[in-house]
């Protein structure tokens, strides 16, 4: 036997409440069920993934093949990958052939910019280059002149993208960035994966946004901690997770730099960086959706967004405001642990 199944991996996830057992090689074909976890580097951060199955091997060789299939379509959605689509799109203004999965996303993509008037829109990323070039070595450090900003502006908007059979055409000098959408894109690209492979329980947690398939081993649904922004180390609330997914966006722990204190999300609307939250979770069925929902409700003025959660099936949140007030949409509470 490959010395890799012989390994037991340890893992604590801030955002998981749970452990991993792996099993020994006698009890392969066993029909005890014990869940057997891994943890990579993909995206830039860190993703375990999970799964409850009877038989090692099998648990292994599908947990591989999610972790192929995330890479994957990360690497065709990585607009800093020279060799990605994405980077070809927005290098060239024009893509032939374009993937399934690029499609989907930009078309999901323009979907949530219609839902939200504006507030969230992959073509924000002229905007989001104005701001980086202003802080880091070399640079002056001071924020882009109101006209800078108005000038990118010009630039940001979804309609104006093409998509006719798969060839997608943007406009000179625009630009998209899947920032806001990939990544729960590509979890639910794993999930798909282990369900072809059979695996009914388990999850794919990448950097906090994951996605929960059925129940742990023991036969309760999984838990969510959601973490303080003051890093305390009690969590806000638990979240019982059972066939559904949860994205947090936030401005407490990603600068530009931390003189400029800049958010890294940027309302496309205004040019501007967000300040009236502190961070914005989803709960939606999918983890795009609570990928894409995260980063609108975020942009979005509290009770504007709030009221956007409430018109949407299937979709939660909970807010934090800049004066660490908790808003709760209306179904919110029922994914929620009891405490004692």
């Amino acid at each position: 036997m490959n010395p890799k199944y012989l390994v037991i991996l340890a893992l604590i996830i801030i955002m998981v409440v749970g452990f991993a057992y792996v099993q020994s090689p006698s009890e392969d074909n066993s029909e005890e069920y014990h869940t057997y976890s891994q943890a990579r580097m993909l995206m830039d951060t860190d993703v375990t993934i999970t799964v409850v199955d009877n038989n090692e091997t099998h648990a292994y060789n599908s947990i591989e093949d999610a972790f192929m299939n995330m890479e994957k379509a990360s690497n065709l959605l990585d607009s800093y990958n020279n060799s990605s689509e994405i980077h070809i799109l927005n290098e060239h203004k024009e893509t032939e052939n374009a993937s399934d999965d690029l499609i989907h996303v930009i078309e999901r993509g323009i979907y949530y910019s219609q839902i939200s008037d504006g507030a969230f829109d992959i073509t924000v990323k002229p905007v989001l280059d104005l701001w980086a070039s202003k802080f880091g070595p070399d640079q002056p450090n001071v924020p882009p002149t109101e006209k800078e900003i108005n000038n990118t502006l010009s630039l940001v908007n979804s309609s104006n993208i093409t998509i006719e059979d798969n060839t997608i055409i943007i406009e000179k000098n625009m630009g998209i960035t899947l920032e806001g959408i990939a990544k729960g894109y590509v979890v639910d690209r794993a999930i798909m994966s282990l369900q072809e492979n059979g695996i009914e329980n388990g999850f794919v947690n990448a950097g906090g946004d994951g996605r929960y398939m059925g129940e742990k081993s023991d036969g309760q649904e999984w838990s969510i901690g959601l973490q303080d922004p003051d890093k305390k180390a009690e969590p806000i609330t638990i979240i019982n997770a059972r066939n559904i997914a949860v994205a947090t966006s936030g401005n407490y722990e990603r600068y530009y730099n931390k003189s400029a204190s800049a958010s890294h999300i940027a309302d496309p609307r205004t040019g501007y960086p967000v300040s009236h939250l502190i961070s914005a979770t989803i709960i939606a069925p999918t983890a795009m959706e609570a990928d894409a929902l995260a980063t609108t409700v975020f942009v979005m003025e509290e009770e504007k967004g709030l009221e956007m959660i409430e018109k949407l099936e299937g979709v939660e949140c909970l807010l934090i405001n800049s004066e660490k007030e908790i808003t709760r949409s209306s179904g919110f509470a029922k994914y929620e642990q009891l405490k004692d």
